[in-house]
């Protein structure tokens, strides 16, 4: 079976065909096509700009994904798309997107949550069996264990997603947008030399970052090259805090707080794998210190590079093709978009109930 995929949960406009050759063979990523639409530095990306992107770029990505996947219309069994959760415009706009495409060629259509796709695309890519999954993104910041047929959340954010901290601290020094503010914030920690003291906010299984990002934004006024040098930041050897120090410590701190939560939630199961998704999961600096964390316990971690982390249609059209397969079928009528969409609310049809051998 070949599906197709369409995903625009963000700034993102993915649009992947995968088949599926039989249930014994790995899956087949035939075309995996994105556009990223990118706001001026300093600035987000608005829901309306951002819905007018995907609606102008989503027909020829179409076009350019069924050529260069070398098949024909005939040959996809069904359209999916991106249900939620996400920002309301842009998920209209590819659900509208994906009706279109169902009329017009007479397939089936099937709504996919956003990080089943991730997850799911993850253990595919990864060949993690049964993994504790971090899902980190700009929109979400989840510990989720699968158990009977459900993606179970162990611990979440109470508030900001580690993500979306991310990219907030990148507008608030002026990072540039392109290729992504995580992204850039990540090249410039590598450089940064001091750890500066920030809040560490971890609650049981949750964790919190507005307070963080908070902190760190009065710490980036006291770097400002229009103050004095008597009246900048200084480190504990006195020299000048730069952004790089910031971004450095900024990560240091929320990424110890998910490896504390991660870790919690592979001793609560007797789990010794962890399976990173979403497009923080490509940080390499998170990767590095969950594998040390891991490496304690005996485990080992999983993760995919940009070209599957980032949100991407490819994992929308796998998970939707998984639920297909399963007889999962969606009328037109009940084909909308959510911007709430739990990963606990959907019913993983397609794995065995027992977590050891699913």
């Amino acid at each position: 079976m070949i599906a197709l995929g369409l995903e625009g949960s963000a700034n993102k406009l993915g649009v992947g065909i995968i088949s599926h050759p039989s249930p014994s063979k790995p899956p087949l990523i035939l075309a995996n096509l994105r556009h990223t639409y990118n706001s001026p530095p300093g600035e987000g990306f608005l829901p309306k700009d951002t819905a007018k992107h995907h609606r102008a770029w989503v027909v020829r990505l179409v076009k350019q994904a069924i050529r260069q996947a070398g098949v024909k219309v005939e040959d996809i069994s069904c359209i999916c798309y991106t249900k939620g959760p996400g920002m309301g415009a842009p998920l209209q706009s590819v659900a509208i997107a994906a009706r279109t495409l169902a009329l017009l060629w007479g397939k089936e259509l099937i709504g996919v949550n956003h990080c089943i796709g991730h997850i799911e695309m993850g253990r595919a890519i990864t060949h993690a069996p049964n993994p504790i999954v971090l899902y980190v993104s700009g929109g979400n910041t989840q510990v989720i264990a699968y158990s009977h047929r459900r993606y179970r959340i162990f611990g979440e954010a109470l508030d900001l997603a580690v993500g979306n901290c991310l990219d907030r601290f990148a507008r608030t020094l002026m990072i540039p947008n392109n290729p992504a503010p995580g992204y850039n914030i990540e090249q410039l920690a590598k450089k940064g030399k001091h750890l500066i003291d920030l809040p560490y906010a971890v609650k049981g299984m949750d964790a919190s970052f507005s307070g963080i990002l908070a902190a760190a934004d009065i710490l980036a006024a006291q770097i400002s090259e229009d103050l004095d040098d008597a009246k900048r930041l200084k480190a504990e050897d006195g020299e000048l805090v730069t952004k790089a120090d910031l971004c450095f410590s900024l990560q240091e701190t929320v990424f110890a707080m998910l490896v504390e939560i991660t870790e919690r939630a592979m001793a609560h199961v007797g789990s010794r794998e962890v399976l990173i998704v979403g497009g923080v999961g490509c940080n390499e600096r998170l990767q590095e210190m969950m594998a040390l964390m891991a490496k304690d316990r005996g485990g080992s971690v999983f993760a995919t590079d940009e070209r599957f982390c980032i949100d991407n249609g490819i994992m929308i059209a796998h998970a939707g093709l998984l639920a297909y397969e399963t007889g999962i079928k969606m009328p037109l009528e009940n084909s909308t978009c959510t911007q709430r969409y739990r990963t606990d609310e959907v019913f993983v049809a397609w794995r065995d109930q027992d977590t050891a051998s699913s």
